[in-house]
């Protein structure tokens, strides 16, 4: 507890600090003019964005594994059950460096994405009309839409656990008395099932969500030009040897998260981990 808030104590203290432009040496004085240089519009851009990909990939990943947590929870059998909680958790076990190169591959244009679009003519469609960054023109593995499928894929654990506890909880008389009282199959999910297993969404979302906004491997490797906060952080502290900035920059993450977590306290989400 000491080490780990004795770190984000000092986070917070040297991003009051500033960089002389002249010097290069970091002036230990507080102030606020490093917080001003954060929320320039060349960074504030950096900070929305980042955002927004942690949202998309968030909701994506929760939409992706509800079908296959729901199958897990009610109608898997045993041993079924047994080789789809293998199947998750296996890529767990391999090095998170392997699989981003391996889906870098997979999304070049040498990939078997780009042969594929090759092969039914759409890629030449696309070049044509629409000229979508990442399938026209250039390769999936420099774009917006490739860092999302990395990350969709990288995360996609993390989310699958926590709704699959949630929904094992939720007690099979409540199904069966919302069908004997009437309840369609769709009216009983709506109604019973997934207000029971939202906290288990909310729970995998705090670990997709946080996770998304600090990294700076995917967006590095598979990635475009467009920074990221991982990579501003990255950059900041080495390479411009900005350490107040770079500072700074982490305590928007720590921000946003100590926001969502206290709603996803709300919501009931600490339960369901």
């Amino acid at each position: 507890v000491v080490v780990y808030l004795g770190s984000l104590s000092s986070l917070l203290i040297q991003s009051f600090f500033r960089l002389d432009e002249f010097s290069g040496r970091v002036i230990r004085e507080f102030g606020l003019r490093t917080y001003e240089q954060l929320f320039t519009a060349a960074h504030t851009d950096i900070m929305i964005r980042t955002t927004l990909m942690a949202l998309a990939v968030t909701f994506a990943c929760a939409v992706i594994t509800f079908p296959l947590a729901y199958y897990m929870a009610r109608y898997a059998s045993f041993r079924m059950k047994t080789i789809l909680y293998l199947a998750v958790l296996l890529p767990l076990w391999s090095s998170y460096l392997v699989r981003v190169y391996t889906w870098k591959i997979i999304l070049s244009q040498e990939g078997i994405i780009s042969w594929f679009f090759d092969t039914l003519g759409i890629r030449f469609i696309l070049d044509g009309i629409l000229s979508i960054p990442g399938i026209g023109g250039t390769s999936l593995s420099f774009s917006f839409i490739g860092m999302f499928l990395v990350f969709v894929y990288i995360w996609l654990p993390y989310m699958i656990i926590p709704i699959n506890a949630a929904l094992e909880r939720v007690p099979k008389s409540l199904i069966e008395a919302s069908s004997d009282l009437g309840g369609r199959p769709g009216y009983t999910f709506r109604r019973v099932i997934l207000p029971l297993a939202f906290p288990g969404v909310v729970a995998g979302s705090i670990f997709t969500f946080s996770l998304t906004l600090g990294d700076f491997i995917i967006p590095g490797i598979v990635g475009n030009s467009a920074r990221f906060i991982g990579l501003a952080v990255l950059e900041q502290q080495g390479t411009a040897g900005n350490i107040p900035l770079a500072a700074a920059f982490t305590m928007v993450p720590i921000v946003i998260m100590a926001v969502y977590l206290l709603i996803a306290r709300r919501l009931g989400a600490f339960e369901a981990l």
